[in-house]
């Protein structure tokens, strides 16, 4: 977005609101793609962002699905039912066997589902027998925490895959956390999964079709984070081609995707001078801003500034939300010229996660309107602002006879 661009922005459309930007998008999803083995497949985590869902659609060969939301927000949207990938810790009963049987009925290909417990399996080994279908499935291995099977449990699974043909096991998924920079650690997880997958095939005679992987691939958003991208993505494709795993890999992506492509627009509301502190105070806040696990105040993310007047100087600022509670400091001691009033701050990278993961109710504040910029240059609203004093309000019902 150009500077230009964001003035003609800043004067149709009231602030604080979320900017995406598809040039970004697809210029991100290329460059990955470029940068990995020609055979790996991209799967995107839809919670990183569902704004962007349609925007990726014919760019990457699945989108991971964690919610009966999430689910309800892909078919509004018109993700095809094979490449939704039905995952998530708690998988209603209903909301299964409900998807499993309109599939059924309009007869489309079966999306594919994660296993993360025993009771999953049987969940999903019932809906596929009641409506005599064959639904493909990946087994999540645990790396140690709520999350997936432990492999005793795959063990038993796949020993008795053959008495149970409803349910088609195509392989192995594994995630185990986001922001990785280790390259060391990778390689670990990929040896585990190796192994693991070399055991079921010497013990059980299964050769897994596919394994998908969530790399956890980093995002650098603050001053001083040191990661160079290039030469880690060189080592990452080099652990994936030296797998003794032949079969198929699919990459699950989301921050990595998806942050690059979005700004936070705020605007100063006042400027304050307390105890020689600069304080700047924006229309916007901490329940609308988020960037990885809640890290704000104590690091500096980029901002760009547009301001209607002259900026001099270089003075530290103190950026704080609307807010009433002392925590809602965006940055603290954040070099910027001096402030004005109406000047306007655009947090970067902020298209993962950022427009969900905020404390969105606190205060009952308007939820902002989410702004998405085509590669032909067109703004559309792909979301309106919301009130929130609608969720907040209790329903109060009179007594009878009043």
């Amino acid at each position: 977005m150009t500077e230009t661009g964001m003035k003609a922005l800043l004067q149709q459309y009231e602030t604080p609101f979320y900017l995406l930007e598809e040039d970004k998008l697809k210029e991100r999803v290329a460059f990955l793609k470029s940068r990995l083995p020609q055979n790996v497949a991209l799967c995107y985590a839809v919670k990183a962002n569902t704004f962007l869902i349609p925007a990726l659609v014919a760019d990457v060969e699945r989108m991971e699905i964690c919610s009966p939301g999430e689910l309800a927000i892909c078919r509004k949207v018109g993700v095809p039912m094979e490449q939704c990938v039905i995952s998530g810790v708690y998988k209603q009963s209903g909301v299964m066997e409900s998807f499993v049987r309109q599939g059924v009925e309009k007869g489309t290909a079966p999306a594919l589902y994660t296993v993360e417990s025993k009771a999953q399996f049987a969940l999903l080994l019932q809906a596929a027998e009641k409506y005599h279908t064959v639904l493909p499935v990946l087994l999540r291995l645990t790396s140690g925490n709520q999350f997936g099977l432990d492999e005793t449990d795959i063990e038993q699974i796949i020993a008795e895959r053959n008495d149970q043909t409803a349910l088609m096991i195509r392989g192995i998924q594994y995630f185990s956390g986001t922001q990785k920079t280790s390259l060391k650690r990778l390689k670990r997880e990929l040896d585990r999964l190796d192994d693991f997958l070399d055991h079921l095939k010497e013990t059980y005679g299964y050769a897994a079709e596919e394994l998908e992987f969530g790399p956890g691939l980093p995002v650098t958003y603050f001053a001083g984070d040191t990661f160079e991208e290039e030469p880690f993505l060189q080592g990452f494709s080099e652990l994936l081609e030296n797998l003794r795993f032949s079969g198929k890999i699919t990459l699950e992506l989301g921050r990595s995707m998806a942050a690059g492509c979005g700004q936070y627009v705020t605007q100063v509301v006042d400027i304050k001078q307390n105890h020689g502190e600069s304080y700047a105070i924006v229309d916007g806040g901490m329940h609308q801003l988020v960037y990885f696990g809640q890290s704000l105040a104590m690091k500096q993310p980029g901002i760009r500034l547009y301001s209607g007047q002259k900026t001099d100087g270089d003075h530290k600022w103190n950026i704080c939300g609307s807010l009433c509670t002392a925590n809602d400091i965006l940055v603290k001691q954040m070099p910027l010229p001096n402030l004005h009033i109406g000047d306007v701050l655009a947090f970067q990278k902020t298209g993962a996660y950022c427009l969900t993961e905020g404390i969105a109710l606190f205060l009952s504040r308007d939820i902002p309107k989410v702004l998405w910029v085509s590669s032909s240059g067109q703004t559309t609203i792909l979301r309106h602002a919301i009130q929130t004093e609608i969720m907040n309000t209790p329903m109060l019902q009179k007594e009878k006879g009043e």
